[in-house]
């Protein structure tokens, strides 16, 4: 299967400013005559680069409301940071808006966290996983395990989303009650990143996505929001309870667990400096690792409206009013059906390192161009500045054996190399 790429980029309005380059956690990022370049194999889609980029040249692909029209049953399934944008607003009026704008049906991702929660907690309880077990709720940090990490792939937890298991939930309660055909139900998810839109496209740990469509927060926020005040009666549709809803922030996946020995931490920078301590055997006592590449969580995500601070506050202030307690996430779920609902949200396919490192086919030859990287990196000034294009000298030095660049590109090394021009055409020059 082609891998797919959310985050895109519009050349017309790149400036070449070399913003983007300096924050891309996989270096994946390159300017070249004017002009930014992703090298698709390295990017993880967290939208870091949408961020970052003043000019507005780094944009994410998703779905149009059109996608609608190819299913006869239309279930929204807004992720928990979307509650977060809107102020004094209740999530059951947010929920019944969202009516207003085509679906049949609304179900919670938070309920799919509670759920999600509670397999997790059982997995745990096992004591056949790997420590620190690291959660595979945010697919743009397993993208970047997969590139940067693979060592640490064994410690992934291998069970889906809450947007995974919510989808499909809701598809099999609505062609159980409706008596629907599964393929005539389309599930669309209200997406605050980039990388979840990329786990639909091409999904981590199963051959297909239960979702068949992702519309940011974004795009959908300011109709949301324009309806609101046209509910005439609202249906009781809020089934989560702040456990679930409290995952839109940093933190409450962990929290949901219950456990003591936990690390949560957000924004790349700092997931990556926990996942190299991790790597060097520095945290085995810790049992859980959450990391999310935006910061603040979810309600950081580039494909958002509202401040992340905001949103996190006002998340905090949801969850603070809910009263449901931790045992009534299971109610009315018998063991039989509770078995089938964790056997559901296994992985059913592995998940693989990605290759971006190969620098030959051959052994041989790829031995003498890594130390011919090593050579070139130690010749260049290690000032990491981003002027040549590559986001460190190491970068360049690798951009320079695959052919995608020469020493020349450093201004340093051409400054260098010009003065000493000058000097040798001076020297002759007096000599005549």
């Amino acid at each position: 299967m082609e891998y797919f790429h959310s985050v895109t980029l519009n050349k017309d309005n790149c400036k070449g400013c070399t913003n983007c380059i300096k924050y891309c956690p996989t270096e994946a990022i390159r300017v070249k005559d004017g002009k930014a370049k992703i090298i698709n194999e390295r990017c993880i889609d967290c939208g870091e680069c949408i961020r970052r980029c003043p000019y507005q040249a780094k944009k994410a692909v998703t779905d149009s409301l059109d996608l609608l029209d190819n299913f006869a049953y239309k279930i929204a399934i807004p992720a928990p940071a979307f509650y977060g944008q809107f102020n004094n607003v209740t999530i059951n009026r947010i929920l019944n808006s969202l009516y207003s704008l085509g679906f049949d049906y609304v179900y919670e991702v938070a309920r799919g966290a509670e759920l999600v929660s509670e397999i997790v907690k059982e997995e745990l309880a096992s004591g056949n996983l790997k420590k620190p077990v690291i959660s595979s709720a945010c697919p743009a940090v397993v993208r970047l395990i997969q590139v940067r990490f693979p060592d640490l792939l064994g410690h992934v937890l291998r069970i889906d989303s809450p947007m995974e298991l919510a989808a499909s939930l809701a598809k099999q309660k609505i062609s159980q009650e409706k008596n629907i055909p599964l393929e005539k139900i389309g599930v669309f998810f209200i997406s605050p990143c980039a990388a979840k839109v990329t786990s639909v496209k091409s999904p981590l740990g199963r051959k297909k996505s239960r979702v068949d469509g992702v519309f940011s927060i974004a795009d959908i926020f300011g109709k949301v929001y324009h309806n609101l005040r046209k509910i005439d009666e609202e249906k009781d549709l809020q089934c989560a309870s702040g456990i679930g809803i409290g995952w839109a922030v940093s933190g409450g996946e962990a929290l949901a667990l219950n456990i003591e020995d936990y690390l949560a931490v957000d924004g790349s920078e700092q997931v990556i400096k926990v996942l190299e301590q991790i790597e060097m055997g520095r945290l085995a006592h810790i049992e859980f690792f959450e990391g999310q590449a935006c910061v603040g969580g979810c309600v950081g995500g580039p494909l958002t409206v509202e401040n992340s601070f905001i949103a996190r506050k006002r998340i905090r202030h949801l969850v603070n009013k809910m009263d449901k307690e931790p045992e009534e996430i299971k109610k009315g779920i018998t063991p039989e059906i509770w078995q089938k609902i964790k056997e559901g949200a296994r992985w059913t396919e592995p998940i693989h390192p990605r290759e971006i490192m190969k620098l030959d086919e051959d052994r041989v030859k790829a031995l003498e161009k890594i130390n011919l990287l090593e050579e070139i990196n130690g010749s260049l000034p290690g000032l990491d500045c981003g002027a040549c294009g590559a986001p460190t000298c190491r970068a360049l030095a690798e951009d320079i054996v695959r052919g995608w660049g020469n020493e020349y590109d450093c201004i340093f090394r051409l400054r260098e190399e010009l003065k000493n021009l000058a000097f040798h055409l001076i020297k002759r020059t007096n000599g005549k």
